[in-house]
């Protein structure tokens, strides 16, 4: 490679690296919150459990998978230019989670007393808008109208 083509090389690697910066940030957000939350779920299952009358076993498995998946969004999100493909996933990941938690609501596939049944469509609202979020990012890092 001569000097003019590995200079051009780092322009544009710098550039994708400056446009993926909105993506990671919402990747990281995501990884951060959904995380967070596995680990209180994980850890915190009694309490939680007792607060939104769901079982405790129920909610530690949530809480292992969140941790996980809010770990793998968090390399993710490391990463200078996050792949496309891996966050085409975490966007249909988070887009299923949200219709999942209404629907186990909607279908009684869950049972929780009141703080529960606000808490969860609450949640799912939160996550959906990370997808959206991520959507934007993704489109304006691949300079895209749609998806």
């Amino acid at each position: 490679m001569t000097t003019y083509q590995t200079s051009a090389a780092h322009r544009t690697a710098g550039a994708d690296s400056t446009a993926a910066k909105p993506l990671r940030v919402f990747l990281t957000l995501d990884a951060v919150v959904t995380g967070g939350n596995g680990l209180i779920y994980l850890f915190g299952a009694g309490p939680v459990g007792d607060l939104l009358d769901l079982s405790t076993g129920f909610l530690r498995g949530i809480g292992a998978f969140l941790t996980v998946y809010g770990v793998l969004v968090a390399v993710l999100a490391s990463r200078p230019v996050p792949s496309a493909l891996a966050t085409k996933v975490v966007i249909e990941a988070n887009l299923l989670w949200a219709v999942a938690s209404v629907a186990a609501l909607a279908f009684g596939w869950i049972d929780p007393n009141t703080v529960g049944t606000v808490w969860t469509p609450l949640q799912a609202v939160v996550v959906a808008a990370f997808a959206f979020l991520q959507m934007s990012g993704l489109r304006k890092l691949t300079g895209r109208s749609s998806g």
